[in-house]
């Protein structure tokens, strides 16, 4: 572990195992990224890796390994996912201290120093 960029709930994480579990992914990395697009210029991904990068930023947090491009941690510093249940359905949510804005359906955000390329939602 070299720092904590973002963190994860206990509702979140135990979701992130379920999913790991049922794909076959346990002891894989979890890695949260930035990518160009969405709405407002930049959208959030998140998938199961085997290895890390060189350029990778590591952190476990509720016995979930995540890693995190060095270029993509300022913009994801501070976040805060979680993940809530409502009758209709769940999702996980992402609370971004960077963003300036965000389009409504809360994937597409830009930061005031990174605007991204906006799509047409």
């Amino acid at each position: 572990m070299t720092e904590r960029v973002l963190t994860i709930s206990e509702a979140a994480a135990f979701q992130i195992k379920d999913m790991m579990k049922q794909n076959e992914e346990e002891g894989a990395f979890l890695r949260v990224a930035v990518k160009g697009g969405g709405c407002s210029g930049l959208s959030y991904g998140m998938g199961f890796e085997q290895e890390v990068n060189e350029a990778d930023v590591q952190d476990e947090q509720h016995g979930i390994k995540i890693i995190i491009n060095k270029e993509d941690a300022p913009i994801l510093n501070g976040v805060k996912i979680d993940f809530k249940q409502s009758l209709m359905g769940g999702g996980f949510t992402i609370d971004n201290p960077n963003a300036i804005a965000s389009c409504g359906c809360g994937s597409s955000f830009r930061t005031a120093k990174v605007a991204g390329t906006p799509e047409n939602c």
